[in-house]
């Protein structure tokens, strides 16, 4: 059985080339998801491949590829900012690259009962794991004020405050528990664009984040991936909007030593420079090809982005 091609990994030979995995290395995928990552590097070279997801169905999923791959992959339910620990556990405490892939999995957009998607109804959820405040949480108990900082914080959503407000007149008069009727009250106060983007793509987007914390997981799992690599080891990330590109990309170029120099002025330019433990592998984050974005729409935002460490 193969890793399940519902779900398209996207920018898999940018991440393999970027990756470049060998022979007797030992990679973590922490994003394991429909395991097309994983299932990639374990065909490009004779390597081992610690995954991990928080998603419990994701990990039962990873099941049936571990079976093909007997000893060679292994797969952890957890989150990846507790990816020292998680290894550790196992004796591992150095690796030779770290995947991460910051998307939701196609399993998760398209299963109605998850509750990730403006386009079908189900429940208000939106937890990548199965515990913690759901989105229907949220919605039924922020303030509105705390409720639009959210969604301009997160989703940068310039019609917050008429979102928010609207939401709040709206659970005066009955409980918002699914998604389509969170869709429809946004809808009903923001108005389409010639573009084709669903008015509540970006309130969606801001609740997920919300929900899951992914901003503060995306910034431990930076630290801890980078921890974890032996010199000559790499760090791949996928991202698919601008706060997170801009996370990995000023951790990046602060570990790589490429943001700027303090004034002369400044007592710390004084200071000699410490030599840097990374590199930048990508210069500029790499995008999809048109190829790519032409049989997967879903691809069309990701960035992908790579660093190494040289000591």
């Amino acid at each position: 059985m193969n890793a399940d091609l519902s779900h398209t990994p996207v920018m898999l030979s940018e991440m393999l080339a970027a990756l470049a995995p060998r022979e007797g290395g030992i990679y973590l995928d922490g994003t394991f998801g429909g395991g097309g990552y994983t299932q990639a590097i374990l065909q490009a070279a004779p390597c081992t491949v610690w995954a991990i997801d928080r998603d419990p169905l994701a990990v039962a999923r990873g099941a049936a590829l571990a079976a093909q791959y007997p000893g060679r992959l292994h797969v952890i339910e957890g989150s990846f900012s507790h990816m020292v620990q998680l290894l550790a556990q196992h004796g591992v405490q150095a690796l030779d690259g770290v995947v991460l892939d910051l998307g939701l999995s196609s399993y998760q957009i398209d299963d109605p009962q998850r509750g990730f998607s403006f386009r079908t109804e189900g429940p208000l959820d939106m937890r990548m794991g199965s515990s913690g405040p759901t989105a229907a949480d949220l919605v039924a108990n922020l303030p509105e004020a705390e409720l639009a900082d959210t969604l301009y914080q997160f989703g940068e959503e310039r019609l917050s405050r008429r979102i928010a407000r609207a939401i709040v007149a709206a659970r005066a008069e009955a409980p918002i528990d699914t998604t389509q009727r969170l869709a429809d009250i946004i809808r009903g106060v923001v108005p389409r664009t010639g573009k084709g983007i669903d008015p509540a793509t970006r309130s969606f987007q801001a609740l997920r984040i919300r929900v899951n914390d992914e901003l503060g997981e995306i910034a431990r799992a930076l630290q801890h991936a980078a921890s974890l690599l032996a010199p000559g080891g790499r760090l791949v990330v996928v991202s698919f909007h601008s706060l997170e590109d801009r996370l990995v990309k000023n951790f990046f170029n602060e570990a790589a030593g490429a943001t700027p120099a303090p004034s002369r002025h400044d007592p710390r330019g004084q200071a000699p420079r410490e030599v840097p433990r990374f590199r930048l592998v990508t210069r500029k984050a790499g995008r999809p090809s048109d190829d790519e974005t032409n049989q997967n729409p879903r691809s069309r935002s990701a960035r992908l982005r790579a660093l190494e460490a040289v000591l």
